[in-house]
């Protein structure tokens, strides 16, 4: 058999091409459904069966389980999916990448699609430069999907023919007839295929086109289907490695799911290959251990249906899959860092808008419960873990902590710093995506939570001081009036922390709304307190000067703390009217 360079390097960019259109539909497609999908994924997998329902869905639609796959890594690495419902779209994908085997089967084997390709390539070429968008998108896609079958032709015409040199089938031969162990043997083909090529689409073309063309039987070639499950596992895991510790849970849950269904299938592969074998026949009238003709459709088929059953069986066992990848990759505990350094807003996290936004809310969250709420907390001379007890808060004001605060420090070290990342974070967000109205306000509501956090945090200095001032004083009216100060704020705190660990719940947060409407009722000048405390010389004039200046800062602080609990809890603005500029929203402090 005379093979030489030129046609190994045919053969290879006729695998190129196969992968380029491949790679240029599945694109188009995320450009056309993709954010759609990314929303259903984010919102729409409440239970197991509904999320096998979705990452079938979304693979069949924008036909790769691996995009399907990188996608849930990066939700689960965002928080936006749980290790269960993550198990479960992977469970689906795995069932929708049967799809584009049944495209190239049917399509590729079937029907002369070369013979079209080159005139949808012109139809394609001709939508692209479309003034809409969509129209465009149809353009690359129709492309694409010629450019593969082009690409599949040309693999069928360069692979060596092996008819015209029988002793090339006796050297093969020796190596698909020794039982279990030439099953194994291919299944390993398949994987460290799957692994080099990172597509389980091209791996099942290749295998396909090796059956067509004789170069092994149909047992083989499901063997090496096989080990395409456990190849496409690889990509999930490489993804994984620079994520959290919940992306990684999520990228072996895949691996042991495939693991766990090519083991039980090893096991019944015989009588399992026997009765595809005998469908097909039923059907199309030839066995595929008998004629090439009737590989591809049988492959399909074997495909589809282990995928199918390993699920149904599978399905049942998704808390024991999450137990044990739990057991597999612990939970992080994360080293003592310096707070400045986002822990958040990295760059796995900006390939889609949602995880994006949630890195950006999740940053956010941090700011505000970590930094914020103790610079509060001490600002007020109040330890953190009181306001986290159980204590009525007039036990709490009435134990006077005088804690020492150096509110610049925190601000230039940690507050400042990071408030810059997420700004900047947030702006690339913008800058990357076509976003769409909600997106934008979502990131907006954020950036304005950031703002306020800010301003809280210079606002508390000047009262920080005051406070260690006052709090000492032998004139108990004076103690009195900044307590109630100090409790209208920890109130505001303690509710928003209930709120948050109650789930939102709406008797918190009408609680928190209601005392935001009541706030003004504490500026002292405006209840009268400063005119009676005055006249009867209850206090002196420095102290009433004092006092009014800190209860103006008191109240606009309750204000900014009610608000910043509005926009990152309920992720909208239900308090303020807005009517900054949109500019206004992207200068860092």
């Amino acid at each position: 058999m005379d093979y030489g360079l030129f046609d190994f390097l045919t053969l290879l960019g006729s695998l190129g091409l196969f992968l380029y259109g491949m790679k240029v539909m599945s694109d188009a497609l995320m450009e056309l459904a993709g954010d759609r999908m990314r929303n259903i994924l984010a919102t729409a997998t409440s239970n197991r069966f509904f999320a096998v329902l979705t990452g079938f869905t979304i693979t069949s639609i924008i036909q790769s389980s691996s995009a399907t796959t990188l996608m849930v890594v990066s939700f689960a690495n965002a928080s936006l999916l749980s290790l269960g419902e993550s198990i479960g779209v992977i469970m689906g994908a795995n069932i929708g990448t049967t799809v584009t085997a049944w495209l190239i089967s049917l399509l590729g084997f079937k029907v002369n699609m070369a013979a079209i390709a080159i005139p949808l390539v012109g139809l394609g070429f001709l939508l692209s430069f479309s003034k809409k968008k969509n129209l465009r998108h149809w353009g690359y896609f129709i492309v694409g999907f010629a450019i593969l079958f082009i690409g599949l032709q040309f693999m069928k015409d360069s692979v060596p023919d092996l008819k015209s040199s029988p002793e090339v089938l006796a050297f093969l031969g020796e190596y698909t007839s020794k039982g279990y162990l030439s099953i194994l043997l291919f299944m390993f083909i398949g994987t460290l295929l799957t692994v080099v090529i990172q597509s389980s689409s091209a791996t099942m073309a290749i295998t396909i086109i090796m059956c067509f063309e004789g170069w092994i039987p149909f047992d083989m070639a499901a063997a090496m289907v096989l080990g395409e499950n456990i190849g496409t596992t690889i990509t999930a895991n490489l993804a994984a490695l620079v994520a959290n510790y919940r992306a990684k849970r999520t990228a072996r849950a895949h691996f042991i799911f495939n693991i766990f269904g090519v083991s039980w299938m090893l096991v019944f592969f015989v009588p399992f290959i026997g009765a595809i074998g005998h469908t097909v026949e039923s059907i199309e009238g030839v066995s595929p251990f008998v004629q090439a003709s009737a590989i591809p459709v049988a492959l399909s088929l074997f495909h589809t249906t282990f995928n199918i059953v390993n699920t149904t069986v599978l399905i049942n066992f998704v808390p024991l899959i999450a137990r044990t990848v739990k057991r597999l990759v612990p939970k992080e505990v994360p080293k003592e860092m310096i707070i400045e350094q986002p822990h958040f807003l990295d760059e796995s996290s900006l390939r889609y808008p949602q995880t994006g936004i949630k890195a950006l809310l999740d940053e956010s969250l941090r700011l505000f419960e970590k930094t914020a709420y103790k610079v509060i907390t001490h600002g007020l001379h109040v330890h953190r873990t009181e306001i986290e007890s159980n204590k009525k808060l007039r036990q709490i004001v009435a134990n006077i902590d005088l804690l020492e605060l150096d509110v610049d420090a925190v601000y230039y070290n940690k507050f400042k710093n990071i408030y810059g990342k997420i700004v900047e974070y947030a702006t690339a967000l913008q800058g990357r995506f076509d976003l769409d109205e909600e997106k934008i306000v979502a990131i907006r509501s954020i950036l304005r939570a950031d703002r306020m956090m800010v301003e809280i945090v210079k606002e508390i200095k000047p009262l920080h001081a005051n406070m260690y001032h006052y709090l000492n004083s032998d004139n108990e009216h004076i103690r009195d009036e900044y307590n109630k100060l100090r409790r209208m704020i920890l109130k505001i705190l303690r509710l928003s922390r209930k709120a948050r660990i109650g789930k939102l719940e709406e008797k918190y947060l009408v609680k928190i709304q209601d005392l935001r409407d009541k706030v003004e009722q504490y500026d002292v000048l405006l209840n009268g307190t400063i005119d009676h405390l005055v006249r009867d010389n209850l206090i002196t004039s420095q102290m009433a000067t004092s006092l009014m200046n800190d209860s103006a800062i008191a109240i606009q602080i309750a204000h900014d703390l009610v608000d910043v609990s509005s926009l990152l809890y309920l992720q909208r603005d239900s308090f303020l009217d807005v009517e900054e500029e949109d500019e206004s929203l992207l200068v860092a402090a």
